[in-house]
Parts: C-alpha cells; structure tokens; sequence
C-alpha cells in the first residue's frame, strides 16, 4: 500500500499516514573598596549617566555592567537609553535587550527587539530560530544525529503503524487482520492490536483488541490519559452501527473516548462533542499532566488541510472546546500525528515545512510553556535518521525508558508502512575553556565561572586553579547555556551559547576586561577610564558636547578622590605648522583646564600644557626621515588628550617634564 491511496481512499481526512511520496522543495566585581586608590569604572559611568551626560560607548559599557550581573532592571533600563539614541549597533545590543526585557516579563517589546536583532544578523541561529527561518539541508544536517533505528520484528507485509505505549504493551493500528477488504488498496480495514513487551527488550505477542473497540472499519492512533484509565482513538465515523458520510459521500474520521471498567475492559465508548460528519478529527495525544488533548483535524478555520487543534481536558474529564495552534504550527499544507512528550515539547508531522520529502517529523521544544507564556516558538526538523526521503510520522517517545517510535515507508520495510524503534541517545555536553586578561592575555587564576540555563539559573560554578581553566560537564544537548567569567578588578564576560544535538567537547576562552584599576602617580586617567580623543573643532578649542561627555568621566573622579592632581596635556600630530600645532595644543590643553575649574574643581589641583607634535608615540612624523605614508588611523593615535595624575594621597609622580 503506498501513502498516497491511504489519502485518496479516505479524502481529506489526512488518514494515518497522510504523505504524499513525493521530495519536498528547498529548505545564541561588586566588591566594593575602602581604599581611595582604587575606582570602579562602572560607577563612574553611572554616576555620569545620571548626571545627564550620554554617549553611545557610556551607554553601551554601563547597560553591560548590570546585564553582566544580571541586574536586568537596570540593564533594560540603559539599554533602553541606548536604543533611544538610534545610533547603528553591534545587534548583540539588541538580543542583550530583548533578553534584559524579557527577564522583567516585557514579552511584547523583547519581540519586537528579537525580530530587529534577527533581521539586523540574518546569519545568527537565535535570531533564525526566532523567527523559524533556515537553511533547511543545512539545518536538517545539524539536526541529524548518529543512532540506530530498528525495523520491529511485529511489523507485517502490509500496513503498520502509529505507535502508543500503554503499560508493558504498545498499542498501534495494522491491516494484518482478516476480514472485510478496503477497496482501494485490497487490505483488510485497519484494527487497533497490542505487543507485549519482552525481557530482552524487544516487542512480540501481538494480539487484537477487543471487539469494543475495533470494528468492520478504520481503528487507528491512541492516546491514554496519564492514570491509563481513558483511551482516546480515531475511528472512522461508525458509532452504534451507524455509518456515516459527509454530503459528498465520503466517510470521514472521529474521535472516540473508551473507559477501561473493573474488569480491564475497554468500555463506555462515546463520540467526543466536537466531531462531525463533515471534517475528520483524528490522531490524538494527550499531555503528561492530563489537562490537554491534542489532535488534527480539518474542521472549520484549518489554516490548511489539516491543522493540529488542541482541547482543555477538564477535571471531570469532559472536553472543552477546539482551539487550532495558529501558523506557528499550521501551514497551507498537512500537520498531523501531534504527539506532546513529558517535557512539553510538541512533536508533529508535516509537508508544509521543507523537509527530506513527504512527510518529516518536527519539532517545537517547550511548546506548552511558551504557549502558555506567549513566547515565540523556533520549529525544528528532527533530521535523520528520523526522516526520510519518504513519509516519517506518528513519533512517539518515552524519556524515561529512553525508548521511541515512529512509522515510514521507506525503502527496506517489511510492508507498507512499517513501526521502528530506537533508543534515545545519551547527549551530555562538556564546556572547558580558560579566562585570561583581555588585553594581555595572561592566565587570570581565582576567576570564578558561573554556568547558568536559559532562564538565567545558576547550575554550577567553578574557580579556576594555577592553570586559570574551567571545566563543566553533563550539560544536555540543544540547551542554551550562559557562562559568565568574574574576578575582583575585573568587569565580568560572558558568552551564551546553544549545545548542539551530536555529543562533543566545547571550548570556550572568557576574556575579562580591567574594572578596577589602581589609581597610582604618572598613571594616565584617559587610558584608564578609556577615553578616546577629546574632539574639538577644526581650529577651535571649545569644548564640543561629546568631549564634555568625556570630561564629565574625569571630572567624576576628581570629585570622588579630592587628593588627587592631574596634569592635563594636549597632543597634535606632525601635520600643520609647529608653531601653529604648539598654540593650538595649549589652547585645548588650557580650555580643558578651565572647563573642570568651571565646574568646581580647584585650580591648584590642575596643570595644562600643550605639547603640539613634540610627543609623537610613533614613526609618523613629517619630517623627510619620517615616515610619510602613515594612515588616518596612525596619524590619530597622536591626536591624543593624557590626564597624568601628578600626585595622589601626597605621592607625587616623580616624572620630570
């Protein structure tokens, strides 16, 4: 029997099978110090901050201190300020954004930063999987995973599948019975039989259901309540006798409810509220906790051929009503065989999504939890050796025998459709790496290095010995993960990462940049506090809106350590005449000086000088045995502003001018 007579035979009712074989089309230091010969950057650039005075690299450094530290309420904050500024950023600003809002339960504006970082990075798998967007071979081969799936010794010659386990038994539908032959495809009709379970593991002893339960017609696809008290299966619409088509005479498929009584017997078999002679409803599943019953169907407002619907399973057992999970779900074309596994995740088979061909098997991971959430939803292809090239459904999966299912017809079958097994393969992680001092790049032991899940839990932690490496192991396999490096002195880094679904080793280098530096005598405050050039006008030495941003750094530190005096001095390059470099250099020097004097600092605290181009800090000169063919960017480097601390706590710097 091939897919496509199951489909034609029974119509729209995206029978059991539902494929068509056919090849589908293109397819992530707050100790605080006494000691007033130490300053904590991020402090400073609060203090700035509040104090009215922005720039996109303040914003940036002090939005990142509180994200770093998962002060997210802040972090939101900054980062917001910073997206006000509407500048061009790094879209890791973005995603950090839309994390920092989501944390404070912000779901609608973390979207809508989610879809600009996704659209700003089309090449980041976050923002890909954010919007279910991908490169579908190379995502089905990242998807893919090396096990062993295993033709069931039950299957037969003909039609075998969907596969439920009840108890020490699997439940799935054949047409291996006797009896009454489907016309189209001169097998007998599809019944429901059951497996025992063997000592060896493997699956043997097939027997019938009971008579209840199946019938002259279609029985197919189960699902059991969590106490295994219920049953739910599709059935063609056969109830009492009664065979029923739509009014263009097709028959189609429903839903049936049976009680097991006190004898072990299924019985009490009822029609679900919600069937209808005029749509299927078929292939149910219901959740680990018993409270929602998932199904397709194509009944009024399916989006394609067939939808997957849920219904609320109340307390007394009665259904609620239909409600269809919306195009994070549904296409145009056919969903079907949901299945829901003990962690949430929503499983289904499609042909609307690119895939291998025919139908494959996806995935949404924690779907019940971020439906409930209203989270975005990332649907995954299982990749192989799940799918194939032909028709691959009615996945079914139990964590805790690590035991799975599913049905193809793929070639090397016993029959038409045919039950394999597998084993859920073990998938643990190992992330090592080391944190070193990013600008020297030497070993940093006494880090600490924090893992934490996707929620921004903690789950280990480490300090790193002589070697300065870190070592975490066990980690689960397509998990997103958030390793964060502290040290005392030191802002913290952090990298977020997703594992992939093959087992391997990750290597992950932190690079923990300076927060907190001694402050000491001929120390230059511009380098400490990483201020860039002090930008005036072309020939003018007033001071601009951004250099005051700059000073007002500065002007925090003089305010914070009253012992401390600076010598400011004022560098050009080679270019222009000396004599004009030198006046114009004194002028900026000195104009800086008044600057802080206006807002408070005392003039005996502060010197000025400009050195013109006396003081190159490299080869470009232009003088003939200089070097003449410098860049912009060398040029620059001697366009530079040093606040020298001339003395600090009565030590004076010893520099001779």
């Amino acid at each position: 029997m091939k897919t496509h007579k199951i489909i034609c035979i029974l119509a729209l009712s995206f029978v059991f099978s539902m494929g068509y074989s056919q090849r589908g089309k293109v397819r992530q230091a707050n100790k605080e110090y006494d000691n007033l010969a130490y300053l904590k950057t991020s402090e400073i650039l609060l203090e700035v901050a509040n104090n009215g005075y922005k720039s996109v690299d303040l914003l940036q450094k002090l939005a990142n201190s509180f994200y770093f530290n998962n002060q997210m309420e802040e972090a939101a904050k900054w980062y917001g300020e910073l997206m006000a500024m509407d500048e061009t950023l790094d879209p890791e600003y973005y995603f950090r954004y839309a994390q920092a809002l989501k944390s404070i339960e912000n779901y609608s504006e973390s979207d809508k930063w989610m879809k600009k970082f996704a659209e700003a990075d089309r090449s980041d798998l976050r923002g890909r999987a954010f919007k279910s967007t991908v490169d579908y071979l190379s995502m089905i081969d990242e998807a893919s995973r090396e096990f062993e799936v295993y033709n069931l010794e039950i299957n037969s010659e003909n039609s075998d599948f969907g596969t439920a386990q009840y108890q020490d038994q699997i439940i799935f539908a054949s047409s291996r019975g006797g009896g009454k032959k489907y016309k189209w495809n001169e097998q007998p009709y599809l019944d429901l039989f059951s497996a025992d379970k063997q000592e060896n593991g493997t699956y043997g002893n097939v027997s019938e259901l009971d008579s209840d339960i199946n019938t002259k017609f279609h029985e197919s696809s189960v699902a059991f309540t969590p106490d295994e008290k219920v049953m739910y299966f599709t059935r063609n619409n056969y109830f009492n006798k009664k065979y029923k088509n739509d009014e263009d005479g097709t028959n189609r498929l429903k839903l049936f409810k049976a009680t097991l009584d006190e004898d072990g017997n299924w019985a009490d078999i009822e029609s679900v509220h919600f069937n209808s002679d005029d749509y299927s409803v078929a292939h149910p599943t219901i959740n680990a906790n018993g409270t929602k019953l998932y199904f397709a169907s194509d009944m009024t407002g399916t989006l394609g051929a067939s939808d997957i619907f849920e219904v609320d399973i109340n307390q007394d057992g009665s259904l609620g009503d239909p409600v269809n999970l919306g195009p994070a779900v549904n296409t145009e074309g056919h969903e079907t065989f949901p299945f829901v596994n003990s962690e949430g995740d929503l499983y289904m088979s499609s042909n609307g999504f690119s895939g291998l061909g025919g139908l494959d098997v996806f995935v949404i991971r924690d779907f019940e939890n971020k439906r409930e959430l209203n989270q975005p939803m990332a649907l995954e292809n299982v990749g192989r050796p799940i799918n194939s090239p032909m028709d691959d459904f009615g996945y079914f999966e139990n964590l805790s025998t690590k035991e799975g299912f599913f049905t193809s017809n793929r070639d090397g079958g016993k029959g038409d459709d045919d039950i394999y097994s597998f084993t859920i393969p073990e998938c643990e992680q190992v992330v090592e790496g080391t944190v070193k001092d990013k600008q020297t790049l030497e070993l940093l032991p006494g880090a600490i290095v924090t893992i934490y899940d996707a929620e921004g839990n903690p789950l280990n932690q480490v300090t790193t010995g002589a070697d300065a490496t870190y070592k975490f192991e066990g980690l689960a396999c397509e998990m997103e993960y958030l390793i964060r490096g502290q040290k005392e002195t030191y802002a913290s880094d952090e990298k977020r990462f997703t594992t992939p679904k093959k087992k391997q080793e990750l290597v992950i280098e932190l690079l923990l940049e300076k927060d907190e530096v001694e402050l000491e005598p001929c120390a230059d405050l511009a380098k400490i506090l990483d201020i860039p050039i002090i930008y005036f006008d072309f020939d003018k030495f007033n001071i601009r809106y951004d250099a005051e941003v700059e000073l007002q750094k500065v002007l925090a530190v003089m305010n914070k350590y009253p012992t401390i005096t600076i010598d400011i001095r004022s560098h050009t390059d080679c270019r222009g005449p000396a004599d004009y470099n030198n006046r114009l250099s004194e002028n900026r020097a000195q104009s800086t000086r008044q600057y802080l004097i206006d807002k408070g600092v005392d003039a005996d605290r502060l010197t000025a000088k400009g050195y013109g181009e006396s003081r190159l800090v490299n080869d470009c000169g232009c003088e003939p045995t200089n070097n003449s063919d410098c860049s912009e960017a060398e040029h620059q480097l001697n366009r530079r502003s040093e606040f020298i601390i001339t003395s600090i706590n009565g030590v004076k710097c010893p520099e001779k001018e």
